[in-house]
């Protein structure tokens, strides 16, 4: 199994005190209606009728051409960010089908590697993506709205 990153504590808790997004807007304030709401901190579904964060979030440490940027979901609340590397999250079992693509250490896509797989073959397909020894790192995406959901390294 790999190892699953959620987003950092520092970084969530700089968006949960208004730091800009990655369109440079304030973090929007929502209800959770309970279903599809992933927290990309703790990596749990934001339970209903909690507050929860709406951002662009952009997983990159800079702009460029394959810096893509995308909706997420935090809690507003404190909550305990994801670090158990043998536990799968909750937050990759709801969906059916993730888009997962592999990057290389410059931060820019490793063509060939972007596939979308069923959330029950996602390890293997993962491993087949690491498999190539100029892949750092994977971002894990929505296969329906390409949401960035979380990173996976290698183990």
């Amino acid at each position: 199994m790999h190892r699953i990153s959620a987003l950092p504590t520092d970084q969530v808790q700089a968006y949960r005190s208004g730091a800009p997004d990655g369109y440079g807007n304030p973090p929007e304030r929502a209800i959770s209606d309970g279903g599809g709401n992933p927290c990309r901190h703790c990596l749990t579904h934001i339970p209903k009728g909690k507050e929860m964060l709406v951002l662009a979030h952009r997983p990159f440490p800079r702009t460029q051409p394959f810096a893509e940027t995308g909706p997420i979901f935090l809690c507003a609340e404190p909550c305990k960010r994801h670090e158990d590397a043998t536990d799968w999250p909750e937050a990759l079992t709801a969906s059916p089908r993730y888009l997962i693509k592999g990057y290389g250490s410059d931060d820019r896509i490793v063509y060939g590697t972007g596939t979308i797989a069923p959330q029950a073959e996602l390890q293997e397909a993962a491993a087949n993506i690491f498999a190539r020894a100029d892949v750092a790192y994977i971002h894990i995406r929505s296969a329906l709205n390409n949401c960035y959901h979380a990173r996976m390294d290698r183990a």
